[in-house]
């Protein structure tokens, strides 16, 4: 899979079974996580997964692998790449 800028990115793979249990790849980082929502940092942006009863069962950074169990109402993307070169100028024009 390739990006905008012509280098290769991971796959990335969300796997959900009856909304009780989730096999994600691809993931860079784990920002936050409790009970209520886990906030991962995968290869095409942030996942924000809300749910009840969350809980990480696996964890592998160096596979970018995590398995998650609990009840999952939610999975929300939002691209931070380009949010964060918006906030970026606005800042840089702030303090100039």
């Amino acid at each position: 899979m390739d990006d905008r800028n012509g280098s290769t990115a991971k796959a990335h793979k969300v796997l959900l079974a009856n909304r009780t249990s989730g096999a994600f790849s691809g993931v860079v980082d784990v920002l936050s996580f409790d009970v209520a929502e886990i906030l991962l940092e995968t290869e095409l942006g942030m996942l924000l997964i809300k749910g009840h009863d969350l809980h990480v069962n696996r964890l592998t950074l160096e596979k970018g692998e995590i398995d998650i169990e609990g009840r999952i109402d939610s999975l929300t993307y939002s691209d931070v790449k380009g949010a964060g070169k918006q906030a970026e100028s606005f800042f840089g024009r702030l303090f100039k």
